[in-house]
């Protein structure tokens, strides 16, 4: 194994760590994962939510805000749509919960049994019939093009809050929230669909103040040698719609005809220091000059002490918000900062159903696997810590059932022990029992459930392991046929229910894409997962006149089409591989975030470590390097083959607990005993009878 590391600029690990008030290891590790962007930054070293995005830079989040209203306020029936996996589940039990506190008449359905993917035209007529009036797509709907086309011929609305790469044509809903839009002005393209109907309720909630839609100004003005310059931006729900600035020299233009005065014409204009923008004004335009205006400093020095007096200018130089921004900031752009920041925190009550909900995002985002970088970060990490003490009495049960409860939770904790449960009812085609655990408040309902899920659990790990054996030869085959870029298998055994999960296990063993077809009655649904950034959007499209319906994110997709056109997909899936291009066979690598010196291993380690949380997809685990250390201990373990290592590792100081997995035919050969080594690994801490311990995961061993 190659260990790599990045050489990186000191003077920009003095520059991270004066800007950002950072230690030195901490901002080299930023150095070297080439985050060093403000932006990025701020997202690695903050968890307030105010730094979150607007849901309101979603083109048309007021209009779906302003038709839920609507719908509550005139009891129409409604119904949300979900999906049967992680993510579509959690969106499901979020977008009812909000509609259920409204008052409303919902009811709820994801696709059960061998339904397809996607909202269906059965549930149109079924809704239809039973006088309803508005669909809300949760986690899918963007490829529903003839079902939304149904929908509106019954005179039944659509709002589709979805993630999905949209198709060339969008679907004539009543409102599409989806980041992936191409012309979106919403700055973050790859949150989960829990995420986004997590936006629907914080913009909910904001509906229900009295700016929202309402059109407001914020104005300020500047001295600038003989002339003034005056700066002025209009805002509607907190989004910047435009902007002004003039510059007017005393008694050169009478206020009428200022281009100032139209713009601040007939909205509510507030400033910061009235009575000193007052004196400037009719300096500008004269004595006569008259405007209203709505101070906001009195209450920004009440509720921000430390701001007590200080002008536009110095609180630039302290604020949170503008150290993050690539340009610097004027003092207009301040004092808009101020007005939002002050504002919701007037507010902040009516935003706790947002924050408190955060858990159900948290599990949504680490099931589908999305980046966790931009706001996912603090997404997830505050949702953790919301799951680490939920009262939502179904994640409890299952919290308990895999030893969890009561622990300090780690992205990984949930992603191998938590979601995997939640998945396997959509797996097995009974996502309805994950959507009642999450719903429920009844404790022996839940527990029951819990129970129930945890057998569904392992029902599907059997039904993998039991096909795998089956179509591992058929795989070969096809790799081979496939020139080693795809693996395409379809076979009457396979469970629906484990296509992605088969998918994973197929490109995992060939280190290429893979695609995994189960055929039931009279049609095939299929699973994509691929390797290497290989992105499956266009291989997919290349076969579209196949499919039913096909769709899914970058990386992991699926389709659904009539069984008899499988034999005719293979020979189109020969075709577009010569399309693609594989990496070069290379040495496997491990890329090192730091060399630790000796002297800073101490416990406090794990400060920098859980410091940079969450981890996961597009954001790995840290890896460390650390020279010459002696192996005090050794002692191989595992359930039957001992295939493991466990250590001792001593660093002088402290001797520190050790597992390096799958390395036992490496002990003799490779390290020993009583060697001193170089060694790479992870840091995290381990349970074991109740007892917390920091435990070091070695990734790689060389001799000193």
């Amino acid at each position: 194994m190659i260990w790599k590391k990045k050489e990186i600029d000191k003077d920009l690990v003095r520059e991270i760590a004066s800007r950002y008030e950072t230690d030195l290891l901490t901002s080299s590790i930023l150095a070297r994962r080439d985050k060093s962007g403000p932006e990025e930054i701020c997202f690695f070293l903050e968890d307030d939510p105010r730094f979150l995005h607007n849901p309101f830079f979603f083109e048309d989040m007021e209009a779906a805000v302003d038709r839920v209203r609507r719908a509550a306020e005139e009891g129409e029936r409604v119904l949300v749509f979900g999906d049967r996996d992680v993510d579509g589940i959690t969106s499901t039990v979020l977008m009812t919960e909000i509609l259920s506190s409204m008052g409303m008449d919902v009811q709820w359905a994801v696709p059960f049994g061998d339904d397809p993917y996607g909202l269906t035209l059965d549930a149109v007529e079924q809704f239809a019939d039973n006088s309803g009036t508005l669909i809300i797509t949760v986690d899918c709907g963007i490829s529903n093009h003839k079902e939304i086309i149904a929908a509106n011929n019954k005179n039944i609305d659509t709002i589709v809050f979805d993630h999905h790469n949209p198709q060339e044509d969008l679907p004539p809903a009543h409102a599409i929230i989806n980041p992936k839009l191409e012309d979106t002005r919403y700055p973050f393209r790859d949150l989960c669909g829990c995420a986004v109907v997590s936006k629907f309720l914080w913009a909910l909630a904001f509906s229900e103040t009295d700016l929202f839609n309402h059109e407001i100004c914020l104005l300020n003005i500047l001295p600038s040698n003989e002339a003034y310059t005056l700066e002025a931006v209009k805002v509607v729900n907190f989004v910047e719609i435009d902007r002004i600035t003039e510059i007017i020299v005393p008694g050169m233009v009478e206020m009428d005809n200022s281009r100032i005065a139209a713009f601040l014409s007939g909205v509510e204009i507030y400033v910061y220091d009235e009575q000193l923008q007052l004196n400037m004004l009719k300096r500008v335009f004269g004595p006569e000059a008259l405007i209203g205006l709505t101070d906001i400093a009195p209450e920004v020095w009440n509720v921000f002490p430390a701001l007590q007096k200080k002008s536009l200018l110095r609180i630039r130089e302290s604020s949170r918000l503008a150290r993050y921004r690539k340009l610097r900031l004027s003092e207009i752009d301040i004092l808009v900062n101020l007005f939002t920041s002050l504002y919701l925190n007037r507010e902040k009550k009516r935003f706790l159903t947002f924050e408190k909900n955060l858990d159900l995002v948290a599990l949504g985002t680490l099931a589908d696997l999305m980046p966790l970088v931009n706001e996912n970060r603090i997404i997830v990490k505050e949702g953790v810590k919301i799951l680490e003490r939920t009262n939502r009495e179904g994640l409890v049960q299952l919290l308990i059932r895999q030893n969890l409860a009561g622990k300090k939770l780690s992205t990984t904790d949930i992603a191998w022990q938590v979601t995997p449960l939640i998945n396997a009812t959509g797996r097995m085609g009974v996502p309805e029992k994950a959507v009642e655990l999450l719903l429920s408040h009844d404790p022996e309902t839940c527990e029951n459930l819990a129970d129930e899920i945890v057998s569904l659990n392992k029902k599907r790990k059997k039904l993998g392991d039991d096909i795998w054996d089956r179509v591992r030869n058929t795989a070969e085959e096809s790799h081979q046929e496939l020139e080693g870029k795809l693996v395409l298998i379809g076979d009457q055994g396979i469970h629906r229910g484990i296509t992605g999960i088969l998918a994973v296990r197929l490109m995992k063993y060939f280190n290429t894409t893979a695609i995994v077809v189960a055929f039931l009655e009279g049609k095939a649904v299929g699973s994509l997962r691929s390797k290497d950034g290989f992105k499956v959007h266009d291989m997919l499209e290349y076969c579209s006149r196949l499919f039913t319906d096909y769709g899914g994110h970058d990386f992991a997709a699926g389709f659904n089409m009539p069984k008899e056109h499988f034999p005719k997909l293979k020979e189109l899936l020969k075709q577009y591989v010569s399309t693609i291009k594989t990496p070069e066979e290379i040495e496997e690598s491990i890329n090192i975030d730091a060399e630790i010196p000796l002297s800073f291993m101490t416990p406090k380690l794990i400060q920098i470590v859980e410091g940079l949380e969450p981890y996961g997809q597009a954001n790995a685990p840290l890896v460390f390097q650390l020279n010459r250390v002696k192996i005090a201990e050794l002692e191989l373990i595992g359930k039957t083959d001992k295939q493991h290592v466990r250590m001792l590792v001593d660093t002088q100081s402290y001797k520190w607990p050790a597992v390096f997995w799958n390395a036992s035919q490496r002990v003799g050969r490779d390290f020993t005993l009583g060697d001193t080594v170089d060694l790479v690994f992870r840091m995290g801490r381990n349970y074991f009878q109740n007892t917390e311990t920091l435990q070091l995961t070695i990734l790689d061993v060389k001799p000193s």
